[in-house]
């Protein structure tokens, strides 16, 4: 009896300890940002971002900013896509926006996550999907910016290449 349950056990603990050392098994990210804005700013500016690179014409130079979907958008949450200009893999992003310090400043916690169930690696590609939204918005240089993330919450984000991906 007792080799029967380490049986049924040993694969799932060995499944959590390569979860806690590897990160997510499917290919997402999930950041959390601080901006010392009102979330009123940093919306407007996410916002119009995302409609800058909806089009593919952002590509020609290379890189994936470009072909973002805007789903939904008000000032606590934002909804949108993006999809990879060349194997057309599809993420999911979503933004969420919280006032704090008397409405003074602004945390976001954002999810990249891919579309395809079977996508495991992605070399950053879900991490960058945000990270391009905020710098190519500015939002990168504000005061009281700051990033909260890891390999553990982001696919592969230490090797993740933001001018490529």
């Amino acid at each position: 009896m007792l080799l029967k349950s380490g049986l049924i056990f040993a694969p799932l603990l060995l499944g959590m300890v390569t979860l806690a050392i590897a990160g997510p098994l499917h290919a997402q990210c999930k950041v959390e940002w601080y901006f010392g804005i009102p979330c009123e700013e940093l919306y407007k500016a996410l916002v119009s971002q995302i409609n800058k690179w909806a089009t593919a014409t952002s590509c020609a130079t290379g890189g994936q900013k470009c072909l973002y979907k805007l789903q939904s958008a008000n000032v606590h949450f934002i909804s949108a896509k993006h999809t990879t200009p060349v194997a057309k893999y599809v993420d999911d992003l979503t933004f969420r926006l919280t006032s704090y310090d008397l409405h003074h400043h602004c945390h976001v916690s954002a999810m990249s996550v891919s579309e395809t169930w079977y996508v495991i690696l992605d070399h950053g590609t879900n991490y960058c999907n945000l990270y391009n939204l905020m710098e190519g918005s500015g939002l990168t240089n504000v005061p009281g910016y700051k990033e909260v993330t890891s390999d553990f919450m982001c696919t592969q984000r230490s090797s993740a290449n933001c001018t490529v991906y």
